[in-house]
């Protein structure tokens, strides 16, 4: 059910752009649904009860429920409510579960400036030749990708994965992957990757690739300079969006 888990995200991504509350409200009803706590065919609470339970208007759970309905999450029966039509069976252990409930797209962005520099950094000095060819596969791969954003994101993913593993740290490396995982359990790839425009696939590629030059080439201070570069757009992104 994994892919169509990205399918679905793929498709919010590409045809929703929310605000940080509706976007909070996403998180907590698809985390129920994906969870089965709201399983196949049930009956979610009505809009006043959400409202009430989560602490914001009703105009807002409608607008967070017309997205969930146009991406075949859940049915509206008029006179019935809405019921859950989607179910994975791609569930979360309890523990990445609770994780990701806590992590906002703002904590994972704050651990990705805390983590990513010296995972380069690292990377830079202990990847072998063998890996530094992989990583240029994945490279070659992501630069293929132009308009296909779970294709793009699946491939940023792996060349972060690839550079994790090169720092021979792997403590360093399964903190990386919990923050991954964390940030797929839930919608909220929806608000970190809704800007990905085919334009800015073309910048990030461009980034990427000036960032493997700088690892093949084992320049720390220039690999590094660069992902804190990237990260500082990723930021200015975010708190232009919110």
């Amino acid at each position: 059910m994994k892919a169509e888990d990205d399918q679905m995200t793929s498709q919010i991504i590409a045809t929703h752009s929310v605000g940080a509350t509706v976007q909070t409200v996403l998180d907590r009803l698809f985390a129920k649904i994906r969870s089965e706590e709201y399983s196949l065919n049930t009956r979610l609470p009505s809009e006043r009860a959400l409202a009430s339970e989560m602490g914001v208007a009703r105009n807002t759970v409608r607008e967070a429920l017309d997205v969930l309905e146009d991406c075949n999450v859940i049915k509206r029966r008029p006179g019935s409510g809405s019921f859950v039509t989607y179910r994975s069976e791609d569930v979360p252990q309890q523990g990445d579960s609770s994780v990701a409930m806590e992590t906002s797209p703002l904590d994972h962005l704050v651990v990705r400036g805390i983590l990513e520099p010296e995972m380069v950094r690292l990377a830079v000095i202990n990847m072998t030749p063998r890996e530094v060819w992989e990583l240029e596969q994945l490279m070659s791969k992501i630069e293929g990708v132009h308009t296909d954003v779970a294709a793009f994101v699946k491939c940023e993913e792996e060349i972060y994965r690839k550079i994790a593993e090169g720092t021979r740290n792997p403590l360093l490396a399964s903190c990386y992957n919990l923050a991954i995982e964390a940030c797929r359990v839930s919608l909220r790839t929806t608000l970190l990757r809704r800007h990905l425009t085919p334009k800015r696939i073309l910048e990030y590629q461009q980034r990427y690739n000036s960032l493997f030059n700088a690892i093949a080439s084992r320049d720390v201070e220039r690999a590094v300079e660069f992902i804190k570069l990237h990260l500082l757009e990723e930021q200015k992104l975010f708190f232009r969006d919110n």
